[in-house]
């Protein structure tokens, strides 16, 4: 479909605030609150303590919110989406975890990260008991499908984290080995809670494609949207360090486009910045960056993304959990942390 003809269509759809599709999932968002409270737990205290700490500082859950549209947006009436919802918060929780120790990041959500409270060991651990926690969980929906998409899906993450890892203090990566790098560590997590629905529910091949891509194009948008914040938002509105993709020398598309672009003093300071990593630059290498329009490039690269995620719902007859999902996507490029 041309882009044209999906922003037209886009635009003529009702929309749902966030607070309105809280309230449209709440008791199934109850009863996944119940289960990551009882699967948290364990004899060791230790998991206890840390995995309380990490799931209770807050997040937007929308990982777990899209496996819980897309089942009632297909009409499922069992209960195993709740299940699959706390793994997938679970899987991405214990990414989490080892992303902060990777990159060293001492804030994330507004609040010390786990790792800087207690300490780099403790985290990895605990992300392994999360990871191995989903996986037990996981088995009990009694389905290799399910089993398939979500084992994929962790294997391909962790090899996105391998990639951004090889990408780092790198000033030659390319915008589609970026685009590559985020397809792999973020977007895969949401096209597994998307696609998680419509397997649930029993609907056709065709239509598990299509929200796997939807969840795919979201998850793209989520993330190119985050790039951009990291340049333009506050620590306060972000939860967490302004500059710190540079810091740890990231090449993101603000500061790819803005060397693509830019005269020779800027790409000159972004190639150093990069290769140096840390916030030595950073103000000027933010000046740089809205001076080549790259926050605007960025945007509009995730509203298509957006677009293309929207798209895909046709499939799926209206309902206040389609709108949600629509809605979603919308969320995903407008907000500011």
């Amino acid at each position: 479909m041309h882009l044209d003809t999906v922003k037209q269509r886009s635009s003529e759809v009702e929309h749902m605030s966030v607070s309105e599709i809280n309230s449209l999932i709440a008791t199934d968002t109850q009863a996944v609150d119940k289960h990551i409270r009882t699967r948290l737990q364990s004899d060791v205290a230790l998991v206890n303590q840390l995995g309380h700490y990490i799931i209770s500082s807050g997040g937007k859950r929308l990982r777990p919110k899209l496996l819980l549209l897309s089942a009632r947006a297909f009409g499922y009436q069992g209960s195993h989406h709740t299940l699959l919802a706390a793994v997938v918060e679970f899987i991405h929780t214990a990414t989490l975890l080892h992303d902060d120790v990777v990159d060293e990041s001492d804030m994330r959500r507004g609040n010390e990260t786990a790792n800087a409270l207690f300490g780099n060991a403790a985290s990895v651990l605990v992300g392994d008991f999360l990871y191995s926690r989903a996986f037990q969980m996981m088995v009990e929906a009694n389905s290799m499908r399910i089993m398939a998409v979500l084992s994929d899906a962790t294997n391909v993450i962790a090899e996105g984290e391998v990639m951004q890892l090889m990408n780092c203090n790198e000033p030659d990566t390319t915008e589609e080995r970026y685009l590559e790098v985020i397809r792999y560590k973020t977007a895969k997590l949401f096209e597994a809670a998307s696609q998680l629905g419509a397997i649930l529910a029993q609907r056709s091949e065709r239509e598990i494609r299509a929200m796997a891509s939807y969840g795919m194009h979201l998850g793209t948008a989520f993330q190119l949207i985050d790039d951009a914040l990291d340049y333009t938002s506050s620590s306060e509105e972000m939860g967490k360090n302004v500059g710190d993709d540079l810091a740890e020398g990231k090449p993101t598309l603000p500061l790819i486009y803005a060397m693509r672009v830019g005269n020779e003093q800027q790409r000159t300071l972004i190639r150093n910045a990069i290769e140096q990593g840390g916030r030595d630059h950073i103000d000027a290498v933010i000046q740089a960056i809205h001076d080549t329009k790259a926050i605007d490039y960025t945007i509009k690269a995730a509203q298509q993304e957006a677009l293309l995620a929207t798209s895909q719902l046709d499939l799926i007859p209206p309902s206040p959990y389609k709108t949600a999902l629509i809605s979603l996507a919308e969320f995903a490029v407008n907000r500011n942390h």
